[in-house]
């Protein structure tokens, strides 16, 4: 159990501004054989989702501290991320999963005021989407 909730935080750190990654772990415990891949999946799907929902709520809530030097997303990140929103709407966020786009991607949600409801079930769709992709190949590569 406790390295179910290892991945989760894993994932959750990952799709948050917070530099970090969860696809070696998933791929690492996949390739161990001792998990089920329908956990390993909820578990890395649940904790990268409720991670770019943190952002949801930074984007909405902390937008006041933008200019100081430690606000982990750069103005120029933002800027290209809310152009990227408004030219491809609200279903962007299924290529939240994106490295480097998708953090700013979901804070830029949450400046733009995005439907909570909408926006966690896109994120989710994308995000479950990529896991399932790196479970399977994994799968395909270690067993």
């Amino acid at each position: 159990m406790e390295s179910y909730i290892g991945l989760f935080l894993s994932a959750l750190l990952a799709a948050t501004i917070v530099p970090f990654s969860s696809e070696a772990l998933l791929a690492g415990m996949t390739a161990s054989g001792a998990f089920h891949p329908w956990g390993l999946l909820a578990a890395a799907s649940i904790g990268n989702t409720l991670g770019a929902a943190v952002n949801w709520w930074l984007g909405g809530y902390c937008l006041h501290w933008q200019d100081r030097r430690w606000f982990p997303i750069k103005k120029d990140q933002l800027e290209r991320a809310c152009a990227w929103f408004k030219r491809y709407g609200t279903w962007s966020l299924l290529f939240a999963w994106v490295p480097i786009v998708g953090d700013p991607l979901t804070f830029a949600a949450g400046v733009m005021r995005v439907s909570f409801p909408t926006f966690v079930l896109l994120v989710a769709i994308g995000k479950t989407l990529r896991y399932v992709f790196v479970l399977g190949i994994a799968r395909e590569i270690f067993q």
